[in-house]
C-alpha cells in the first residue's frame, strides 16, 4: 500500500506527484531581488531529492517589501529570466515549482540573521517601512509609517504585477504570505492593526486589504493554477489572532479562489514565547480543515512516518518542510525508503545508488 506521504495530489489543473512541499525559506542572498546560482542550486536540489512543491523564498513584490536588501524579488521585469532558468529545472526534475509573493511591512529592512537581526538604517541603504499603524515591531526594529489608502491600493496593485511576472517566469502555484507578522498579518491581526477606517476594527475590515490582494492575483493568475495562502493561525497572545478567526478567515477565502491554507503561527508580536515541539501547529491545519478548504502542516516536522502519520490521521493535506530539508535536501528519497515505498522515481543520474530490495 502506498503510503500516503507519496499519494499523488491534484488540485486544479496539477498535479503534486507527492505531498512534501518545500517551505518558502529566506537565503538571504540576492543583491537588487535577483536570484543566481545560489537559488539555482538551492531550489533545484530539493528538486532532484525529489519534493513534490518547491517554493521560493519569500519574494517581495515590491523593494520596500524586502525583510533584507538581501531578499529575493519580483518587483521588476528583468527579475523574470533567471527566475525562469530555476523553475525549467525544477519542471524537468517532475516537480511543481511555487512562489511565494510577500511584502515584509513594518518588519522590512533589516540585517540577515547572522548578522543579528540588525536594522539597516536609510544612510546604510534600508529604507522607511510601512504598516497598517505605525507601531514597530519592537524596539530594535524600523518605527513604520501609517499607510494611506492610495499606498495601501498601489500595494495591491504590486502584488497583481508579482503574479503576472510569477506566471511569465514558469511558476506554477503561487502563495500569498500572510503570516509571521508581515504585513498580510499586520492587517488581520488586531494588535498591530489599530486602524479605525475601512481597513481596522471589525474582522471584515481588517481582512480587507487580504481578500483584495487574493482578488487582484486571481484577476491574472490562470483559473487551472492554484492559489495557497500562508497563514499565522494564533498570534500566541491575548487580544490577538485566533484559531478561531483562522476557521473564519479559511470559510471565506476557499469562496474567493484560495485553495489551500498553509498554517504556521507566531510572528506578529515580540513579547511571546510560543511553545514549539514536534507536530505543535498541526491542530491548526487539522481545525482550518474541517472547513473543507485544503490545508498544509508545518513545523518541527522532522521524521517520514511523523509526515505520513499526519496525512493518514485527516489533519492536513501537505506537509510543508523547511529546516529538515535544509539538513536534508534528499529527505524525500530517503523517506520512501523507510517508508518501504520502492516506486519512488530517483534521477536517472542516481538511479545506480538507489538501494534495491
Amino acid at each position: 500500500m502506498t503510503p500516503q506521504l507519496f499519494t499523488p495530489l491534484t488540485i486544479r489543473g496539477i498535479t503534486l506527484k507527492n505531498r512534501i512541499v518545500v517551505s518558502p525559506m529566506c537565503q538571504y542572498s540576492s543583491e537588487d531581488g535577483f536570484a543566481n546560482d545560489w537559488h539555482f542550486v538551492h531550489l533545484g536540489s530539493r528538486a532532484v531529492g525529489g519534493a513534490g512543491l518547491v517554493f521560493t523564498e519569500a519574494t517581495a513584490v515590491a523593494p520596500e517589501g524586502r525583510i533584507s536588501p538581501q531578499d529575493l524579488g519580483i518587483w521588476k521585469d528583468g527579475h523574470i529570466t533567471e527566475l525562469k532558468r530555476i523553475t525549467d529545472f525544477i519542471t524537468a526534475q517532475g516537480s511543481i515549482p511555487g512562489m511565494q509573493l510577500a511584502h515584509a511591512g513594518r518588519k522590512a529592512s533589516m540585517r540577515p540573521p547572522w548578522e543579528h537581526d540588525r536594522l539597516v538604517t536609510e544612510e546604510e541603504g534600508g529604507w522607511q517601512t510601512v504598516a497598517p499603524s505605525a507601531i514597530p515591531f519592537a524596539d530594535t526594529y524600523s518605527h513604520p509609517t501609517k499607510l494611506t489608502i492610495e499606498e495601501i491600493q498601489h500595494i495591491v496593485a504590486a502584488f497583481r504585477s508579482a503574479a503576472q511576472r510569477a506566471l511569465a517566469a514558469g511558476f506554477k502555484v503561487i502563495e500569498i504570505h500572510g503570516a509571521h507578522g508581515y504585513l498580510v498579518n499586520e492587517f488581520t491581526s488586531p494588535l498591530s492593526n489599530l486602524r479605525t477606517d475601512e481597513y481596522g476594527g471589525s474582522f471584515e475590515n481588517r481582512t480587507r486589504f487580504l481578500l483584495e490582494v487574493i482578488a487582484a492575483i486571481r484577476s491574472v493568475w490562470p483559473e487551472d493554477l492554484p492559489l495557497f495562502l500562508r497563514i499565522s493561525a494564533s498570534d500566541w497572545a491575548n487580544g490577538g489572532w485566533t484559531v478561531e478567526d483562522s476557521v473564519r478567515l479559511a470559510e471565506l477565502v476557499k469562496d474567493k479562489g484560495v485553495d489551500l491554507m498553509d498554517c504556521s503561527s507566531g510572528g506578529v508580536v515580540s513579547h511571546v514565547k510560543i511553545p514549539a515541539k514536534p507536530n505543535y501547529q498541526v491542530p491548526f491545519a487539522e481545525a482550518v480543515r474541517k472547513t473543507g478548504i485544503l490545508t498544509g502542516a508545518v513545523g518541527i516536522i522532522v521524521d517520514p512516518q511523523q509526515a505520513d502519520d499526519i496525512l493518514t490521521n485527516g489533519q492536513a493535506d501537505l506537509i510543508f518542510m523547511a529546516r529538515e530539508l535544509l539538513r536534508d535536501p534528499y529527505f524525500p528519497l530517503r523517506a520512501a525508503r523507510e517508508l518501504g515505498y520502492d516506486d519512488m522515481k530517483w534521477p536517472v543520474q542516481y538511479e545506480r545508488a538507489k538501494r534495491k530490495k
